[in-house]
């Protein structure tokens, strides 16, 4: 399956895919290329070291949010991309990315949808309101990406442990690790079995 993946900063969930593909974990998957709206992310030089095409497409170029998912789009498929992975891409898909891959799209958020999700929680921002609310269990969510912000059909979930002292970073570390670093890999292999059935905003995992 020939995938993209989407970023803005560093890339560490595009490193833990990388690793997983270096491991033999994701034989169906072929990453295409990596597209960052920020020119210096190094996610881009990433790529670059894994003979992966690195793509900088800035928002500033254009003049909505439609006529640069509509660009990202032509983009995408002049490539031949038939998957999209969002790891860490902090711009909002619409309606030209939806409907040219519809339940293709695959994003990691850092907690238990539906907790803690929706407008403005990304980032350091969900594990700040996580330990401000005092909650014991969070997590990371792998979903389907719709027209709405963390509301795609949610595919797998881990749940990681909040403990004790914890600071936004030591917990946005430790469910990296434990919960983000884990499923999406896995999440972006079943799609290219062809395992994951969506059926009424549920998925279901076809057995092997």
């Amino acid at each position: 399956m020939k995938t993209a993946v989407l970023v803005s900063g560093g890339g560490t969930n595009l490193q833990a895919m990388l690793d997983a593909k270096d491991r033999g974990e994701m034989p169906e998957v072929e990453f295409v290329c990596v597209v960052s709206n920020r020119k210096k992310a190094y996610a881009l030089e990433r790529a670059r070291e894994h003979g992966i095409e690195a793509l900088y497409l800035p928002t500033v170029r254009f003049d909505s949010t439609e006529s640069y998912n509509t660009a990202l789009r032509d983009l995408l498929l002049e490539r031949g991309v038939e998957a999209v992975v969002l790891a860490g891409f902090l711009v909002v898909l619409s309606k030209p990315m939806t409907d040219a891959f519809p339940n293709r799209i695959i994003n990691v958020h850092p907690s238990l949808i539906p907790s803690f999700c929706g407008d403005g929680f990304y980032g350091l921002k969900v594990h700040e309101a996580v330990l401000e609310r005092g909650v014991k269990v969070s997590g990371a969510t792998v979903h389907f990406v719709d027209e709405g912000t963390d509301t795609g059909p949610i595919i797998l979930q881990k749940a990681v442990a909040v403990e004790e002292g914890d600071t936004p970073e030591a917990l946005q570390l430790r469910i990296m690790e434990q919960a983000e670093w884990k499923l999406l890999p896995c999440a972006v292999e079943l799609l290219a079995e062809g395992r994951l059935i969506v059926e009424e905003h549920r998925v279901r995992i076809r057995e092997a």
